[in-house]
């Protein structure tokens, strides 16, 4: 089975989001750097070279596929910034449609700027996905 390549390392998350560009971007980066920090209770860590992840926990599929990944996280990407929120909780879909211009898949949300949604539902599905996952992954570390 093929090992996870991105996983948590020593890279440093303050140079990493000095580098990012555009300067909107990166303040942008710096405000969910924030958020995250204040809803998880973690410390932010690398993860790879371009996602910044708050906890982690070890997960396991029926399958046998089993690996470790990040409670919460954000990668500013080239065409939007991801965010890292896992989806299956309840009241997401309301969330949703409160949040503002996003799009989204299974386990991220993808928001060219801040300024485009509401952070204060941000911080609700950011919340309610730890909470999820905790109770999901009772050995989260």
């Amino acid at each position: 089975m093929a090992e996870l390549k991105t996983k948590p390392n020593n890279l440093s998350v303050e140079a990493f989001i000095d580098s990012i560009e555009p300067e909107w971007k990166r303040d942008d980066a710096r405000e969910l750097l924030k958020l995250i920090t204040k809803i998880s209770g973690e410390k932010p860590v690398m993860w790879g070279d371009s996602i910044v992840g708050f906890g982690n926990y070890h997960y396991k599929y029926d399958s046998g596929r089993e690996g470790d990944w990040f409670l919460a996280g954000f990668s500013p990407r080239k065409t939007s910034m991801t965010i890292y929120v896992m989806g299956g909780f309840e009241g997401q879909e309301a969330l949703l449609g409160k949040l503002g211009k996003h799009k989204k898949s299974v386990g991220c949300l993808y928001i060219k700027k801040l300024a485009d949604i509401d952070l204060g539902i941000l911080e609700k599905m950011t919340e309610k996905s730890i909470e999820m996952l905790k109770k999901r992954y009772a050995d989260y570390n």
